[in-house]
Parts: C-alpha cells; sequence; structure tokens
C-alpha cells in the first residue's frame, strides 16, 4: 500500500514543491557531536556557493526515525531535496520515480574515475547517479580504552575466545567490560560483526546477502547466536534503549572497556580531543582483522519542480564528492572519503588502517562484505525481519537453535 502510494504520486504529478528557489531541504540523522560538526561543513559550503540550506535533522535509531519521517513526507507529496539514504533503499527510491538523475555532474568531475565500483555501484539507479556518497564506514571495529585495560591487567582481544576471556577478567575487576547500545540497530550491528568472526565473509555473504536458507539455518549461524548471547553476561543494566553515543562516551569516561561499532564512534573521540593509539584504541573486531564490513553514508536528490532548486541541489551533489568536502567530513566523522584518490596524510592511524584494509578487499574481492545491519545488503522489510529477530533473541531466553531457525523463517517471510 506504501508503495502504491508513493507510485501514484510519482506518476500523477502532484508532488508538492517543499523548497523555495534556490533552496535545498536536507533530511538525515547526524546529530551527534561529530556528526553534527562533519555535516555543518556540506552547509556552509552550500550557502558558500549561493544556495540557501534548510536542515532537518531527525535524531535517533540508526536512520530508522529519519526513514520513517521520509516516506511519510513522501506520501503527503512533500519530500525534502536531499535525504540521507543508504544501500538498497536507494534502489527501492529509483524503482519509484522520485529520485533525479546525477549524470551531468558526475561526468563533468568524472566520478566513475574516482569512485571504486563497490561504491558507485550503490549510487546508480539504472546505469545514473542519483546520490552522492559521502564516506566510507567500516563497521566492524572495536573501540577500547587502554587506560582500563591496563588497570585491569588485560590484554586488547584479537580473538572471540580472547574477547569472553578479557571480558570475564575486566568484569571480576570490578569494569563494565562492554559499552552496549540496547537497540535494534545496534544489537544486530554486534551480531553481524560476531557472525563474521565465526563464519567469514564468505559464509556472511550467503547468509546476509545472498538470503541463502541453508546459511541462516546452519549450523555456524547456530553458532553465532550462541557467542552473541555471551554478549549479555558483560553489559550493565543501563544498556536497554541506550543510544550509541551514549555508550561510546562510557568508554571514553573509562566508565566502560570496549564498544563494538562503527568508525562513526571515532567522531566522538576526536570530539573528545582525544588521541588514537594513546587516549584510546582501534581495532577490528576481534576475529575480523581480514574483512571490512562497509556502510556508505549518502545522499539521494529528490526530484525537483523549479529550476532554482534543481540548480541548488546540483550543486551540492557536486560540492559532496569534491576533495575539501571529502577531507573535512570525514576528518570530523571518523570514516574515509568515499574517493580513493585522496591525500590522507591529515588522517590518523584508524583512518589509515580502514583505508587500506578497504583497498586491499575491495582489489582482492576477498573479505570486503556490505552490512546488513546497516541497509547495505537488504531492503528495509528483510532488515526489520532480522532486527526484530536478533534483538528478540538477545532479550530473551531463547536458545540459539531456535534463534538461526526464526531467522530463516524471517527473511524467507520478507522476501
Amino acid at each position: 500500500m506504501f508503495k502504491k502510494s508513493l507510485i501514484a504520486m510519482a506518476m500523477g504529478g502532484t508532488m508538492a514543491v517543499s523548497a523555495q528557489a534556490g533552496e535545498v531541504e536536507v533530511l538525515h540523522w547526524w546529530t551527534s557531536g561529530g556528526e553534527a560538526r562533519s555535516i555543518a561543513v556540506l552547509k556552509e559550503m552550500v550557502e558558500d556557493a549561493g544556495h540557501t540550506w534548510t536542515d532537518f535533522a531527525v535524531a535517533g535509531g540508526g536512520g530508522e526515525n529519519a526513514y520513517t519521517v521520509l516516506r511519510s513526507r513522501a506520501v503527503s507529496g512533500n519530500p525534502p531535496a536531499a535525504a540521507q539514504i543508504k544501500g538498497l533503499e536507494i534502489q527501492e527510491w529509483g524503482d519509484l520515480g522520485f529520485l533525479a538523475s546525477l549524470e551531468e555532474v558526475s561526468e563533468e568531475n568524472n566520478w566513475d574515475a574516482v569512485l571504486p565500483s563497490v561504491v558507485a555501484d550503490v549510487m546508480k539507479h539504472d546505469g545514473d547517479y542519483v546520490a552522492a556518497p559521502v564516506n566510507v564506514h567500516r563497521v566492524n571495529w572495536m573501540w577500547a580504552n587502554p587506560a582500563v585495560f591496563d588497570d585491569a591487567g588485560v590484554e586488547i582481544p584479537t580473538t572471540l575466545d580472547e574477547l569472553w576471556a578479557a571480558a570475564e577478567e575486566l568484569q571480576s575487576a570490578g569494569v563494565i567490560p562492554i559499552a552496549h547500545s540496547g537497540q535494534a540497530v545496534w544489537d544486530t550491528t554486534t551480531f553481524e560483526s560476531i557472525a563474521l568472526a565465526v563464519g567469514g565473509a564468505d559464509f556472511f555473504s550467503r547468509a546476509f546477502v545472498d538470503h541463502d536458507s541453508a546459511a541462516l539455518e546452519s549450523d555456524t549461524m547456530v553458532e553465532a547466536f550462541r557467542e552473541f548471547r555471551k554478549v549479555n553476561d558483560y553489559v550493565d543494566r543501563g544498556a536497554a534503549g541506550r543510544d550509541w553515543n551514549v555508550a561510546t562516551s562510557m568508554v571514553i569516561r573509562g566508565e566502560a572497556a570496549m564498544q563494538f561499532m562503527g568508525d562513526w564512534a571515532k567522531g566522538e573521540f576526536t570530539a573528545a580531543n582525544m588521541t588514537p593509539g594513546e587516549d584510546y584504541i582501534c581495532a577490528p573486531f576481534p576475529g575480523t582483522a581480514d574483512a571490512f564490513t562497509f556502510n556508505i553514508d549518502s545522499l539521494a536528490m529528490f526530484k525537483q519542480r523549479t529550476s532554482a532548486s534543481a540548480e541548488a541541489q546540483m550543486k551540492m551533489a557536486e560540492l559532496v564528492l569534491s576533495p575539501s568536502f571529502q577531507e573535512t567530513f570525514n576528518l570530523n566523522k571518523g570514516s574515509i572519503p568515499a574517493r580513493t584518490d585522496l591525500d590522507m596524510g591529515k588522517f590518523d592511524d584508524c583512518a589509515l588502517a580502514s583505508m587500506e584494509t578497504f583497498k586491499r578487499t575491495a582489489a582482492s574481492g576477498e573479505g570486503l562484505v556490505p552490512s546488513m545491519a546497516h541497509g547495505m545488503s537488504t531492503t528495509s522489510t528483510i532488515q526489520g525481519a532480522i532486527y526484530d529477530t536478533v534483538t528478540e533473541f538477545f532479550n530473551s531466553d531463547m536458545s540459539a537453535e531456535d534463534g538461526a531457525t526464526r531467522l530463516a523463517r524471517a527473511v524467507r517471510a520478507a522476501q
């Protein structure tokens, strides 16, 4: 019914004009400290180019709340000029006919030459660019406070077995081992890293990209659920409902030893004036050092009715891929540039390690996988079904076997 409503709006030509001449209204969920500074850079660049930026920020839920608002706006015929959309959601909006072609901008600025194909393919619909990538996130990171580990006499773990052993020692020392954000998206973020560590990249792709029922119900998936269950033993009672950046602040303040989160967390450490390798440690999630789970943030452009609004929109798209914005945004955000031709001299060791792994896995085709938890490999319907299963499992006494069975059934029902 939702899609039929959108198609009627697109085909019937009843879409209202939400932006005045030369104005871009941007719907996004970059609201935490490091994120807010990052998007403010683009706002300033758009305004310096003579256009008006109207900020429409929707906090919470890793984008779920923003998607809800976007769908409501689209159904009412009043979408923003640009929206933070990712992965297969771009294709769904493109199929509905709402997105504007960026081909002229992309050709003038040679996007195909500066973007790796794994990024460019996500930004295109029917061969045309319809979205501009702002960054590439590595999701399978662990963030740790070295002082907390040192005080407890515990080494930074590199394998799952070492992780649980370290968590046990930290807990015995009176420390919260894992700062967890008890929301569906963050439960699933941790779960996908554990599944990657247990089964490897090939298994991950079969389960979360191909949605193969045999992989979803396999003994490997059962083991992933079994390992995921252990997280619950090492989080604090306040985890339920906690926002991810609040959990990051627990690590920053030394209230918890580590957090499993994508590299947007690095923006919070940067905002706290902390130095990587000294004040905090960035390390691949234990057991996933040779893999890279990617999440690409992007701004998709919705069709505009006036030439002035379209001109402002195209200028913003051009600015998103400009070297200046790519560098400044990602230095603030904690991610790496979507462009692979930039000088990384200003980036820290965490970003350099991330870029090296990204380029290596992209070139070899081994170990580079799209994040299921962040909508890079699933439709929103399948993603929601996985969220529900993972979170139900995490907050119940469901067996690992039942978790795998329910996951397979939920994915099949959502396809």
